[in-house]
């Protein structure tokens, strides 16, 4: 693994800003034929949850009951501005 990202970075301007990071898992991957020597994928397009957070369930996926970890991870970074530091400026 590489090394930890700092979630808050200092702007050019001397703001703070917020790095959230979402994780979601997309299309499955579990290849059925694989035990014949192909390649079949089932076509669930993404991950949805068969329980609550928390419990094991939540990680079998309710359309197509793999488990989570045959699902794509996708990251996707959204960054936050803190506009507490922003100037006004009056003529």
């Amino acid at each position: 693994m590489g090394p930890k990202q700092d979630p808050k970075k200092a702007t050019s301007n001397g703001s703070m800003e917020k790095k959230e990071r979402v994780v979601r898992y997309r299309e499955c991957r579990k290849n059925h034929a694989a035990s014949i020597g192909g390649y079949a994928v089932d076509g669930c397009r993404e991950f949805m949850a068969s329980g609550e957070a928390g419990t094991s369930s939540a990680l079998h996926c309710a359309a197509c009951n793999c488990h989570r970890s045959f699902h794509k991870r996708v990251v996707e970074t959204e960054t936050d501005c803190d506009c507490s530091s922003v100037s006004s400026s009056r003529r």
